[in-house]
């Protein structure tokens, strides 16, 4: 089988790659396989740009086709805030827990109408000799005034998806794959990705 590299260490998002590039006669590897401890500066501006730079910056460094994805929370109230700086909002230390006390403090007297939010995943794709191209993916919903469930991660306790009539984090894993910023960034790569990934 060919071999795509998935720019994470994170087992469960390589997980949702192998669904989609099994069939296609790719297998799927993430940085634990090949021992990659590449420092990639995220200094992009969009969530595109963070994505296409880790991508690129491996594929030329391993020679073979990876993908990378960037993703955060946008909220409307906050001027788009925290976006690419999701992970580290409240400090360098990235803290679930601190970024969310920060959010829902910026929030305090903000009231649900305006309460408004969605979830970004920008994914890319990179080759030596291919095209790169990106994708975008989003989740709407409106963000709570307090935690609650107790699965997903980041900001998951505090994003409520009115389409679910739940908050993220009370979700199980196929539900919130079938309706999220990641799920539906795949979704549209796997639209062409038989095109994407042939030999031109």
């Amino acid at each position: 089988m060919k071999k795509i590299i998935i720019a994470t260490k994170n087992k469960g998002k390589a997980k949702d790659f192998e669904a989609l590039f099994n069939p296609l006669g790719y297998d799927v590897l993430t940085l634990h396989d090949v021992a990659e401890e590449m420092d990639i500066e995220e200094t992009g501006i969009t969530f595109e740009e963070n994505a296409l730079l880790k991508a690129t910056a491996l594929a030329n460094h391993l020679q073979t086709i990876v993908i990378a994805d960037d993703s955060g929370l946008e909220i409307d109230a906050l001027d788009g805030r925290p976006g690419i700086y999701s992970a580290r909002y409240a400090g360098e230390e990235k803290s679930d827990d601190a970024n969310i006390d920060k959010v829902l403090e910026e929030l305090e007297n903000v009231e649900e109408p305006n309460r408004t939010a969605r979830f970004v995943c920008a994914i890319a794709i990179a080759s030596p000799t291919q095209k790169t191209i990106t994708v975008r993916g989003t989740c709407e919903g409106v963000i709570a005034k307090e935690r609650r469930g107790n699965n997903g991660f980041g900001y998951d306790p505090i994003f409520y998806v009115p389409s679910e009539n739940k908050m993220m984090a009370e979700l199980s894993a196929d539900e919130k794959g079938a309706i999220s910023h990641r799920g539906n960034a795949i979704k549209k790569l796997s639209a062409n990705l038989a095109e994407l990934l042939s030999d031109k």
